[in-house]
């Protein structure tokens, strides 16, 4: 069989997902993204950045989901010549403009005028394709190549993609999974195996470890929000815009629903157990959390007391992005990609993603309002903002105003790559170390969590009950898109499932 693999990141580390499958001389692009944490060091000025492999022969690309280290360097491959087609889900179709918008601005250019030519360009190339509908590439008589996008469960509109490819009579299925979701992930459903696949390369984020199943977890995140909040402090998850975010909103969500009147922090208990609060103020009196936090400190209702305890139903919850507010804008549109059980939520009256205690920021000046008010306020309250590992957007400046005070909290609910800020506060926070954050140092005195089970990735036991659930299992299997240990991890247990495979981790 006239097929090669070839990859052009992701074989490092976890980020910078690009990966190429030729048929006898012509190839597709299996994503092309940006590099991040450790990955990105090496790579961070617009000739890095550049592409750096022969493309005249790429007869598409096409995109898993619309993460950045899987997209984000679409624009260069633009630049680089690439004037083929840009194959993807339908949902991804529509998300994958807003996602390269937010990109373009901050690392290509500002120019309005070209980010709106570069968008034009990329609107124009994406192709729609319905989730297990094949989809031709090219046919050329004795060489031809479709492909088929099944979903992966990772965040909406992710697929992981099947190529069939025929050179005269022989004929081979190449599959890429992009980035599995894990078992039973609010909103979407769970990826289901292949029905056969000669070929498979997979991804290994958590190819050594395991989730908590989604009920422990739950209840988990409601333990560490009910401590995190007893003192009044700031809760800072860090989040990615798209898939984390609207999984986070959709079980706090829940957690209202099914404690409403319960209360998040009991305070007599506290005082009973604790003694005095240390800032010499009443509990009681604290900022009134039923009071919508609107403009951030503008607002006289902000400061007058609180004459009931916390409890979920007046629970504070902000978002602080626009990209996030605008991807839970178009989640909410596109229902009918969601799972049974959170379509019947909605059909029964709930809203998960536009519920009361919600507050979205948008604009820069309420976001420094926000920051500075929640900073010198000693008032309960739940903030996600981007990005994920910390490495920029409107996190960076909670941490820097936040960190230092051992009243707030920091809780990581997915992956730290190496090198990323949200790595080091996660190694070194709990010991009471520092962060670089924008070429400073900034003491780590708040409390450091992590519930791991919301991570997107699959972990170690549904990776391989997705390659187990192969009817027709793979020849060859490589592992990419993971740490060095997790990729070793990963390949051990793969193995010992097939014996009778070759996998290998490619360098």
């Amino acid at each position: 069989m006239t097929t090669t693999i070839y990859h052009h990141g992701a074989v490092t580390g976890i980020t910078g997902s690009c990966h190429e499958l030729q048929v006898s001389g012509q190839g597709i692009l299996i994503d092309c993204g940006l590099f991040q944490g450790t990955e990105a060091k090496t790579r961070s000025t617009a000739q890095d950045l550049a592409i750096d492999f022969p493309i005249s022969h790429i007869r598409a690309l096409v995109v898993t989901h619309v993460h950045i280290d899987h997209v984000g360097r679409i624009p260069y491959l633009l630049a680089a010549g690439f004037d083929g087609p840009i194959i993807c889900s339908e949902p991804t179709a529509i998300m994958l403009p807003e996602i390269l918008e937010d990109a373009l601005k901050i690392g290509f250019t500002r120019d309005r005028a070209l980010v709106n030519r570069v968008l034009d360009l990329i609107r124009s190339r994406v192709v729609p394709v319905p989730y297990g509908e094949w989809h031709g590439v090219f046919d050329e008589g004795e060489c031809s190549l479709s492909v088929r996008l099944q979903r992966a469960g990772h965040i909406l509109g992710s697929a992981y993609v099947e190529c069939d490819a025929r050179v005269g009579d022989y004929e081979e299925r190449v599959v890429f999974s992009g980035d599995l979701g894990a078992r039973h992930s609010p909103l979407l459903p769970e990826p289901v195996s292949p029905e056969r696949a000669d070929r498979l390369v997979i991804e290994s984020t958590y190819g050594d470890k395991n989730h908590e199943d989604r009920e422990t977890r739950r209840y988990r995140l409601k333990a560490v929000l009910e401590h995190a909040l007893e003192d009044g402090g700031t809760v800072l998850i860090p989040a990615f815009s798209i898939g984390r975010t609207q999984e986070l909103l959709y079980e706090i969500e829940g957690l209202i629903a099914e404690f409403g009147d319960e209360q998040v922090v009991d305070h007599q208990a506290r005082q009973a157990t604790k003694g005095p609060d240390p800032s010499g103020s009443d509990p009681t009196q604290r900022p009134a959390a039923d009071s919508r936090l609107g403009a951030f400190g503008v607002s006289p209702q902000g400061d007058r007391p609180r004459s009931k305890p916390l409890t979920w139903n007046n629970l504070e919850v902000v978002v602080d992005s626009p990209l996030a507010a605008e991807f839970t804008k178009i989640y909410r549109d596109l229902k009918p990609f969601w799972d049974e059980e959170a379509r019947a939520l909605v059909n029964s009256g709930r809203h998960p993603l536009s519920f009361e205690q919600l507050t979205v920021i948008n604009s820069h000046e309420d976001h420094v309002n926000a920051v500075n008010y929640l900073a010198k306020s000693r008032r309960p309250c739940v903030v996600i903002a981007g990005s994920g590992m910390c490495a920029g957007g409107r996190v960076v400046n909670y941490l820097k105003a936040m960190l230092g005070d051992a009243r707030n909290d920091v809780l990581f609910v997915g992956y730290q790559a190496a090198g990323t800020p949200g790595r080091d506060i996660l190694t070194f926070g709990p010991r009471g170390g520092w962060v670089e954050l924008e070429g400073e140092r900034y003491d780590i005195r708040a409390q450091v969590h992590t519930v791991g089970g919301y991570s997107a990735h699959a972990g170690q036991e549904d990776l391989l009950r997705f390659v187990e659930g192969i009817p027709q299992p793979p020849s060859e299997i490589r592992i990419v898109h993971g740490d060095e240990g997790a990729k070793r991890a990963l390949q051990g247990k793969l193995q010992m499932l097939l014996r009778d495979a070759e996998v290998k981790i490619p360098g």
